[in-house]
């Protein structure tokens, strides 16, 4: 046992080590409450404030790593309170993404909570003089059984500081927990719902003024002159002010600053990329797919053993750029003064906000506040800080007044980081009425790109490509000779994080090229999926270990065996519909099965999804399931997001993105959404949490286009799926 006045490091899963400080009390004073780590603070009237060190995106985590804490600390969930945990000495990983939230604060709120379940137990044991070991807890109170005694948490603060600090407490079993596994709502859901909950572009300091930025109408281009007099002119503009991105229009209302910047008149550096066409750069990415790139993987001897199947099926899939697009577009609210800045976002990744400042303005960390506010969804897009940056830039300039930068939707959609585009070439060799052979190609735009592109030698380097090919080199399925490969180009498009990152792309062209082949060797698409996952097989049956990835086979099975059996197998769709299926293994350790039903849609526009999905069977095992309802609501929200994905799509011409709004890149509506979406969990693989957000969208877009398949016949091997890919 350490002691009380000694700090304690506690090694987290996933993204390193987190501290955990003491907060101790100078010596005789009582405590007003009791916070034995960072993460949790106990209050005298009994309420339990949990910090909460993610950003919330809409997926529900400032509901479910409370539960996290809560649960080892048998608190009352009622009396939970939390608050958002900000960049510092004892948060320095806030990141938010790669579905690692509750992964990675998985063991170390656990330990957190157990900590204080134990401290306050010894103050318990110790004031009535009876042995730790005889006490038990339960919703907030120390329990004495024997003597029926109890006493509130609440009541056992001050004793409770001046307990040891155990380095090791013990953590529940699974088969013990009370509150994780069961619905609760969110936290924040009454604020959110009554307008209360303060989102980014909600901020409002004393005398903010808004901003907003004309950035440059050609990928690479500068400003090169600027004549701001018309601008300047217009009621409300306070300021023009040249930041590295473009020129900052501030004035007193976000209406005035958007005048302003339509009266700027800039002149443009020409820029290399003036002529950059993105149709051209899809048949360039095509050409490259012709030939193998950066092996990643081998079953058995590779290409090596390819030429001795007397068939081939081949496939070639394309992949567009994509948007986030979410419904709050990008901003930032900064103020600067001499010595300090605060700063406040709905940023993915604040502690790379505070960085950002620090090398900006030249301050300590300690002098850089940064407010993490709610968010009206991110997808990967606020992974990025770009828009923070420009903020901190316009508010340095401003010398003490508050300023908000605020995106708007045309700026959002033409100025962001986008989905890289990929193309992906797939032939299987069938021999003896099985498949012996199977290579998979892709290429696209090295992802995140928003960092640079990368060098020549990274690019050749296997072990650093297959980074960028998820759903590639980790296919679970197994064949006696299979290649996968990759091959990078690079383009000048901004590229960053997007919901899923590297593996949409890859599951639509496996997915679906797997029905092809299930076609040609006239099997039903499932059972060969199960049978390529090794049932029945041995030599390929068990666990995969490939790229730093564990597949276990035999939970991917079980989720394609759930899907069609809750989907009814057997049972043939309504007229006029048709199921489609698909699965995937997410590298976070999370395995799902989708099963759709969809019909044709007579007469769909442009822009409008020409078929329409009616039911939705989404069979899941995402590991330990910390709240059911939140996992729901990603499974249904996944979805949607996996339409927007076969609906819209972000194309270049002359250097610059074409879209501008919703009308040119269309989303979902009310008329789209499946009239039934069923979620089915698999418990008990997995003692951790593996991720939802993310592993739930690779496999709607394949599932749907092999129901279309079955309901016209045409094979989809691109997006966005128009009406006229179906005729």
């Amino acid at each position: 046992m350490t002691t009380r006045r000694q700090f304690i490091h506690l090694v987290a899963a996933g993204s390193g080590a987190l501290v955990f400080g003491m907060r101790v009390a100078p010596a005789g004073e009582v405590p007003k409450h009791f916070a034995p780590n960072a993460w949790v603070r106990l209050e005298p009237d009994g309420t339990i404030v949990v910090q909460v060190g993610k950003s919330e995106l809409g997926q529900g985590v400032r509901t479910a790593l409370p539960m996290i804490l809560a649960e080892e600390l048998d608190a009352d969930f009622g009396q939970i309170r939390i608050e958002q945990a900000a960049p510092g000495p004892d948060f320095p990983r806030l990141g938010t993404g790669g579905s690692q939230s509750l992964m990675s604060l998985w063991h170390p709120l656990r330990q957190a909570g157990a900590v204080a379940r134990t401290m306050l137990v010894g103050a318990a044991a110790a004031r009535w003089g009876v042995a730790t070991e005889a006490c038990t807890t339960e919703k907030g109170q120390v329990l004495h059984r024997a003597s029926g005694r109890k006493l509130a948490y609440r009541e056992l603060l001050a004793e409770a500081a001046k307990q040891p600090v155990p380095s090791k407490p013990i953590l529940k079993k699974v088969s013990e927990f009370k509150l994780l596994g069961k619905d609760q709502r969110r936290l924040d859901g009454p604020a959110i719902v009554a307008g209360r909950a303060v989102y980014g572009l909600d901020v409002r300091p004393p005398g903010l003024l808004h901003a907003v930025v004309a950035r440059p109408p050609v990928l690479g281009a500068k400003a090169a002159k600027v004549d701001s007099s018309a601008a300047r002119k217009v009621p409300g503009v306070k300021r023009i002010v040249e930041i590295a991105r473009g020129v900052a229009v501030v004035a007193d209302t976000t209406w005035a600053a958007l005048q302003g910047r339509d009266a700027l008149k800039i002149q443009w550096t020409a820029s290399p990329h003036a002529g950059f066409q993105g149709a051209a750069f899809m048949e360039a990415l095509a050409k490259l797919a012709d030939s193998p790139g950066v092996p990643i993987r081998k079953d058995g001897p590779g290409r090596a053993g390819f030429g001795k199947a007397g068939r081939k099926v081949a496939g070639t899939y394309r992949y567009p750029w994509e948007a986030h697009a979410p419904i709050e577009p990008m901003n930032c609210t900064a103020l600067v003064t001499g010595d300090r800045c605060e700063i406040w976002s709905p940023s993915q990744a604040p502690n790379s906000v505070q960085d950002m400042a620090v090398e900006t303005l030249g301050l300590p960390a300690a002098a850089i506040q940064v407010h993490v506010v709610l968010a009206g969804g991110g997808f990967g897009r606020r992974l990025g800080i770009d828009f923070d940056t420009e903020a901190v830039e316009v508010a340095k300039a401003l010398k003490g007044m508050p300023v908000q930068v605020t995106w708007t939707r045309e700026d959002d959609l033409r100025h962001g980081y986008f989905q890289a585009p990929a193309v992906h070439r797939l032939e299987a060799g069938i021999d003896g009425g099985r498949v012996t052979e199977w290579e998979h190609r892709k290429v696209s735009v090295p992802h995140n790109a928003r960092r640079g592109a990368p060098a020549k030698a990274q690019m050749e380097n296997p072990a650093a490509v297959i980074g960028w090919a998820w759903g590639v080199y980790d296919t679970p399925y197994g064949w006696p000779a299979a290649e996968m490969g990759y091959r990078g180009l690079d383009a000048p498009t901004p590229i960053g994080p997007w919901r899923s990152v590297f593996s949409p792309s890859s599951v639509f062209a496996r997915e679906c090229f797997v029905d092809e082949v299930a076609e040609a060797l006239r099997r039903d698409p499932v059972d060969l999926r199960i049978e390529w996952l090794g049932k029945g097989r041995p030599e390929v049956a068990g666990k995969l270990e490939i790229g730093g990835s564990v597949i276990e086979r035999a939970r991917m099975i079980a989720v394609l065996e759930l899907a069609r059996s809750k989907a009814g197998a057997g049972r043939k769709a309504a007229k006029g519909r048709a199921w489609g299926f698909a699965a995937s293994y997410f590298h976070t350790g999370t395995y799902v099965a989708h099963a759709v039903e969809v019909s044709l849609r007579k007469g769909a526009k442009a822009g409008e999804l020409p078929f329409k999905v009616h039911r939705v069977v989404c069979a899941i095992d995402c590991g330990v399931v910390i709240n059911p309802d939140g996992v729901r609501a990603q499974v249904e929200g996944g979805f949607l997001w996996g339409l927007s994905n076969m609906q819209s799509e972000i194309t270049f011409e002359q250097g610059h993105a074409v879209q501008q709004s919703y009308s040119d890149f269309p989303i979902p509506k009310m008329g789209d959404a499946p009239s039934v979406v069923e979620t089915h969990f698999i418990h008990g693989a997995s003692e951790r949490p593996s991720g939802v957000g993310e592993p739930v969208v690779d496999t709607v877009a394949p599932a749907v286009a092999n129901a279309l398949w079955k309901l016209t016949g045409k094979r989809v091997r691109k997006l966005p799926v128009r009406a006229a890919d179906l005729a």
